[in-house]
């Protein structure tokens, strides 16, 4: 039979067999700019392991989402409003719109529905008085054309 052994000579020792030095024996001489065990020398610098990046002091992590720029307030006012003032609805929802383009906020939304709204709101009230108007213009032709009269 043939040396298990043999061929083999770039092996990693066999179980038990240690190639470190144990305790009470001497370590072997290290080779010229090295110390033991491989450990560098002064001034030598080592690489880090393979897929290791230390981020450098003061870089924060990065997060998952950038931050969302704020909602334009007078587009919050100007759907609140438009409801109850419906002239102040549109004024600040005309307004919001301009800042949204030049700033670039979240509401565009909000201040198209004030707007909507308000005009809607407006309208309304606009027919209401020309009903109202109308109403008492007739009411008092009708009274004046019976004829009666109060002393």
């Amino acid at each position: 039979m043939s040396d298990p052994q043999q061929g083999h000579e770039n092996q990693q020792p066999a179980y038990g067999q240690n190639q470190q030095p144990t305790y009470g024996q001497q370590a072997p001489a290290p080779t010229y700019g090295q110390q033991p065990y491989g450990q560098p020398t002064y001034g030598q610098q080592t690489a880090p392991p393979p897929g290791y990046v230390q981020q450098p002091y003061g870089q924060q992590p990065y997060s998952a989402y950038p931050p969302q720029p704020g909602t334009n307030v007078l587009a919050i006012v100007a759907i609140i409003s438009a409801f109850f003032i419906p002239l102040a609805g549109i004024i600040c929802g005309h307004i919001a719109r301009k800042q949204i383009r030049e700033t670039g906020e979240q509401g565009d939304g909000l201040a198209l529905t004030g707007l909507i709204v308000g005009y809607v709101f407006t309208a309304i009230i606009v027919i209401l008085i020309v009903l109202y108007v109308i109403f008492f213009v007739v009411l008092f032709g009708a009274v004046g054309l019976s004829g009666a009269y109060y002393t």
